[in-house]
């Protein structure tokens, strides 16, 4: 329960400094209109193009598991953004009380054990559609129903809360960084001398085991220099 804590408060972090401090009323600083719902399921579509899922196109390609994960972690950005959201327009909750909620759900207790396994193709895809359906209801947000759904993804896409919270983490610094350098304006390289800065920020992660995030933010930063230099 701990680290959804510390993820409600690093995504609470994130979209202050990226949208404003007024960015729970659905609008960022700049007057744009923010969508979390919409982001969740145009995720999901992303997380789907993990597999090789067209009958007409690459029939025979293996999925990609990394890049699923990564997909995950994404969906988990948007969700807990919507979660914060809700919470502020119905009398706040603390972040506490708000993890208790998410945690109380029954398929957070398969994500609480050391997890690699995957589960198939057609059963992952078919979870994905079921958390794009809770983003497509119109009759409101309900949290419960999409935590359910979203940690049956997590275990099914061999991960569990350390992983996804490592994982989490690593994104948070990459999409802090990204804002920093000129994600907004489009100024930014999201590839890396061929490899996107995703898989980059996860092999930081992978060869530097106990980092903290404000150093693998400096990793991120020495990578870049090389780049534009």
């Amino acid at each position: 329960m701990d680290k959804i804590v510390l993820m409600l408060e690093l995504q609470q972090q994130l979209n202050d400094a990226t949208n404003g401090a007024q960015w729970t009323s659905g609008v960022t600083k700049n007057g744009k209109e923010i969508n979390w719902k919409r982001c969740i399921y145009m995720e999901c579509a992303e997380m789907i193009d993990s597999f090789a899922w067209k009958h007409w196109k690459n029939i025979a390609a293996e999925p990609d598991w990394d890049n699923l994960k990564i997909e995950v972690v994404d969906v988990w950005h948007f969700i807990l953004s919507q979660a914060i959201e809700e919470n502020a327009k119905v009398g706040k909750l603390s972040f506490e009380d708000l993890a208790n909620q998410s945690c109380a759900v029954s398929s957070y207790a398969g994500i609480t054990k050391q997890n690699t396994l995957y589960a198939s193709q057609k059963e992952i895809i078919e979870q994905v559609e079921l958390l794009m359906l809770d983003a497509l209801e119109r009759d409101g947000f309900h949290l419960s129903k999409m935590m359910e759904h979203f940690f049956t993804l997590v275990k099914m896409s061999g991960l569990d809360i350390g992983t996804l919270y490592r994982l989490y983490v690593g994104k948070n610094i990459l999409n802090q960084f990204r804002q920093d350098h000129g994600y907004k304006d489009g100024s930014y390289i999201k590839i890396w001398n061929g490899v996107e800065d995703n898989v980059v920020m996860k092999g930081i992660w992978e060869e530097n085991g106990d980092i903290a995030p404000e150093f693998l933010y400096e990793k991120l930063e020495a990578h870049y220099e090389i780049l534009e230099a």
